[in-house]
């Protein structure tokens, strides 16, 4: 199955890039910040050892840390803005499960993260199940001021993967959840992993399909990579699995690309995690040339 997906600067996809220059006039940044929130499957609501593959930061490796919202996103400006000549910014709550605490707490920093005049938007990366209706309403109100996006980790729709890696809810939850948002009119990224343990290119562009049926607006897709400190290292250093070389990525990746329509957008075609903690495959920690094969591979036809 192919879609015909027009070409965006030359690529086979619409990029991040491309969709916010539509939609903000110019280039625009993320400031990923960490708003102090756990997870349901690590607190014991869900489970308590978190998804198997989930670092002691909750994916948020590159987020600052440590200052009230107002801070944060400054001191993440000034690390980028050398390179923003369009001064505008998204604010992006990334670590853990970021709707999962009081609707308080919720309204108070979000509308903290969105009041500088340089936010332009704000994104939030949480769980499917962790969408309350008041919730939802909140984003809904928020997303009247300023475009909201919700980012959502699906990483697979295999049920047996699903309860591999810990994920902690069923597939449908996910279906429900993108419905709800899109009904409230909130966009919706979905993140994919592929190379997934005993999954094959098949499983992932499965989900990828899946993801486009339930109505998302956009990707991230991401190769898995084992982290220090996981339950997924030990996986790993068991010989459960091997992770995917950079050739074989390309090709799934590619698979899964090719089956979506023109409209969703890829905000991301891999993921790396701090170089500190990367136990496997180290290819993925040279960012630039993993990008550059990537880029290159794809324009292929």
């Amino acid at each position: 199955m192919r879609y015909n997906v027009k070409k965006w600067g030359g690529n086979m996809y619409k990029t991040a890039n491309d969709y916010y220059k539509e939609k903000f006039g110019s280039k625009v940044y993320k400031l990923s910040i960490d708003g102090g929130f756990t997870c349901p499957n690590r607190d014991g609501t869900v489970g308590t050892g978190g998804c198997i593959f989930c670092s002691a930061l909750g994916s948020g490796e590159f987020a600052s840390h440590g200052n009230n919202i107002t801070e944060q996103l400054e001191l993440a400006k000034t690390r980028v803005s050398a390179k923003n000549k369009s001064g505008k910014y998204i604010a992006y709550f990334q670590s853990f499960t970021n709707t999962y605490a009081p609707i308080e707490k919720l309204k108070k920093i979000y509308y903290e993260a969105i009041k500088p005049d340089y936010i332009v938007g704000l994104s939030i990366g949480t769980r499917p199940d962790c969408l309350g209706d008041d919730v939802i309403s909140l984003l809904k109100e928020i997303n009247k001021i300023k475009p909201v996006s919700i980012e959502l980790g699906l990483q697979t729709t295999n049920e047996k993967s699903v309860e591999y890696i810990r994920r902690g809810y069923k597939t449908q939850v996910y279906f429900d959840a993108v419905k709800r948002l899109e009904d409230a009119g909130i966009d919706v990224v979905t993140h994919i992993i592929i190379g997934l343990p005993f999954e094959t290119a098949d499983d992932a562009v499965k989900t990828t399909l899946d993801a486009v049926a339930a109505g998302t607006n956009g990707v991230k897709f991401h190769l898995l990579h084992v982290l220090k400190n996981t339950d997924l290292e030990k996986e790993y250093k068991n010989g459960k699995f091997e992770c995917l070389t950079l050739e074989q990525y390309a090709v799934i990746l590619k698979k899964c690309i090719s089956v979506l329509p023109p409209h969703i957008v890829v905000h991301r075609i891999t993921g790396d995690g701090a170089k500190r903690d990367l136990v496997a495959p180290f290819w993925s920690a040279d960012k630039k040339t993993v990008l550059n094969y990537l880029d290159k591979y794809l324009k292929e036809t």
